[in-house]
């Protein structure tokens, strides 16, 4: 696997990790940005984005994107079951196995 790949598997499965924090209202993307950038200093707005539509394709994640361009994100059901390890992930979220 290249870097870039790694990164991608690793911003997704934070940004998961963080909305569950969220819950039950959901995070703007700032925060996700702030979180993710914890993380890796350089990331972006449009990396985070990018990532949200990922996650959102995969009907694990929720947005709304708002008439004054800020993005709100909160867990499906099946995102929550994704982050509680209750269900199996596909490849490209970097959910690390489970050890309990």
């Amino acid at each position: 696997m290249d870097s870039q790949t790694i990164r991608r598997g690793q911003v997704r499965w934070t940004l998961l990790l963080g909305l569950n924090n969220a819950r039950p209202q959901g995070a703007y993307e700032q925060v996700l940005l702030a979180i993710i950038q914890a993380l890796y200093p350089d990331s972006t707005q449009m990396e985070v984005r990018r990532e949200l539509d990922y996650l959102e394709a995969r009907e694990l994640v929720e947005l709304r994107k708002e008439p004054n361009g800020r993005w709100w994100a909160d867990l499906t059901r099946f995102g929550i079951d994704v982050v509680e390890y209750t269900v199996d992930v596909d490849p490209g979220i970097a959910r690390p196995p489970k050890y309990w």
